[in-house]
């Protein structure tokens, strides 16, 4: 994950992003791409072009991970923590 994300950073410092990323910028960003990512199926749920996808969802994480990157938040805790929640929220189902 170290790597993944020293990546983002990486390509964001290159490109000046870093400096003008903003925790709002970064949130109405992932909400832009998540609504692209909707576009990939709107039209057509059956013959889903997984490359538009594949594409889509990429931006998604890279903002969220952006996020993370500048706000030091652990992204595997900040996961662990919600399924945790999950768990105690919604009770397994039996049978």
């Amino acid at each position: 994950m170290d790597k993944l994300l020293n990546t983002i950073q990486e390509m964001r410092i290159s490109r000046g992003w870093d400096k003008s990323d903003t925790l709002p910028i970064l949130i109405k960003s992932v909400s832009v791409e998540a609504a692209e990512l909707l576009e990939t199926i709107q039209w057509d749920e059956k013959n889903i072009d997984m490359e538009a996808v594949k594409g889509e969802l990429a931006d998604v994480l890279m903002y969220a991970l952006s996020i993370c990157i500048d706000n030091d938040l652990d992204v595997q805790k900040l996961i662990e923590d919600k399924i945790q929640n999950v768990y105690m929220r919604y009770p397994e189902k039996n049978g």
